[in-house]
């Protein structure tokens, strides 16, 4: 509205000016003759500002009508300015009112999608935040329900020994105490992964990170857990045509990935199969060169609906992977945060009925 005031301003005094010096150009043409040089210089005066007076008067008339004009033009201009506004900021209206319910903690918000420009980008991108702050919030309801469960377990135990002890015989049997000691131990360390899964989560995963042959301490952890997989009748190999390859990495942490991957092949793997671990030292990905080690067993597969939770916290496979067979549900995501925490990622294949592969990508 200034703009365009300023706008009209400039343009009447510069039409004004322009105006005035054509008068004065024509005063001189048609009124500057002998009769007017020889009249006083009162009457020449005179004669100036009678013509400019009459000339303005017409004008006056003239320009009351372009005003008039000029005012309607100003008038419909700026209803359409301000009906276009509102018709602009409608959306944006409607996003507003979104956002203040999102603040409010109802995520169940959605914005309508009428078009394919900024606003409706805008409001599509505003609607796949508010799902993935609803999965978070999902996942952190399961989280929770989860960690209970996993706690109640083991202090149910305990509490049902210690009561069974006090309240039957003074003498408490070592076998009983050993049971008692098991549980705390599985308690420790479901608190030492989950305080460690959330630092690396965070970010906040310290790495002690050294030159590391990742050929060497493969076949070192695959000597360390084949006697467990032998007690399962299970076949595991190790293979490597390479020379010593050199990856910077904490060891600790590195070796506790693929602790993890082994055990869960060794788990789920019927007696009679195979576990085969194999490193390959220059792989290009994305541009990017890795070190790459698949982890393959001949087990019962994952199904292809599972495949993209796999790595979530306490996600179990329904019936094969359950709490009484299986793990915490911590051990491929502690693998993957690792492994994601040293600049490198895990991919999966997998087949049920037929086996699954896990390749490491570490740079």
């Amino acid at each position: 509205m200034g703009l365009l005031v300023l706008i009209v301003s400039m343009t009447f005094a510069l039409t004004t000016q322009v105006y005035s010096s054509n008068l004065i150009d024509q005063f001189q043409r048609e009124h500057i003759d002998a009769r007017y040089l020889s009249a006083e210089p009162e009457e020449q005066i005179e004669m100036f500002k009678s013509f400019f007076l009459d000339n303005m008067r017409a004008n006056a008339l003239l320009n009351v009508t372009h005003g008039v004009r000029l005012f309607s033009f100003i008038a419909i201009g700026l209803v359409f300015s301000f009906w276009i506004s509102g018709v602009l900021t409608h959306p944006l209206k409607k996003l507003i009112a979104a956002i203040e319910r999102v603040s409010q903690g109802d995520l169940n918000v959605k914005v309508p999608v009428y078009s394919k420009d900024e606003y409706g980008k805008v409001a599509q991108t505003f609607n796949e935040m508010t799902l993935r702050l609803q999965e978070a919030e999902d996942a952190r309801k399961r989280l929770v329900a989860d960690v209970a469960h996993e706690l109640r377990t083991p202090l149910s135990i305990m509490q049902l020994k210690l009561e069974n002890a006090q309240q039957t015989v003074p003498y408490v049997p070592p076998e009983m105490l050993l049971r008692l000691h098991d549980e705390v131990i599985r308690l420790g360390l479901l608190v030492e992964d989950l305080h460690v899964l959330s630092l690396a989560e965070a970010g906040r995963l310290a790495l002690d990170r050294k030159p590391l042959d990742l050929s060497s301490r493969l076949e070192q952890i695959v000597d360390d857990v084949k006697m467990e997989a032998e007690e399962n009748g299970l076949e595991l190999r190790f293979y490597s045509n390479t020379k010593p390859v050199m990856v910077m990495a904490d060891t600790r942490r590195i070796t506790q990935v693929f602790i993890n991957l082994l055990t869960n092949a060794i788990r789920y793997t019927p007696g009679g199969g195979k576990i085969s671990v194999e490193i390959e030292e220059q792989v290009v990905d994305r541009g990017s060169i890795y070190a790459k080690v698949s982890v393959t067993d001949t087990g019962i597969g994952i199904p292809e609906e599972d495949l993209a939770h796999l790595f979530d916290r306490f996600y179990r496979v329904e019936e094969a992977r359950s709490r009484h067979s299986g793990g915490s549900g911590l051990g491929l995501s502690i693998a993957h945060h690792f492994v994601k925490a040293h600049g490198g990622f895990i991919r999966v294949r997998s087949k049920p009925g037929t086996g699954t592969c896990f390749s490491v990508y570490l740079p």
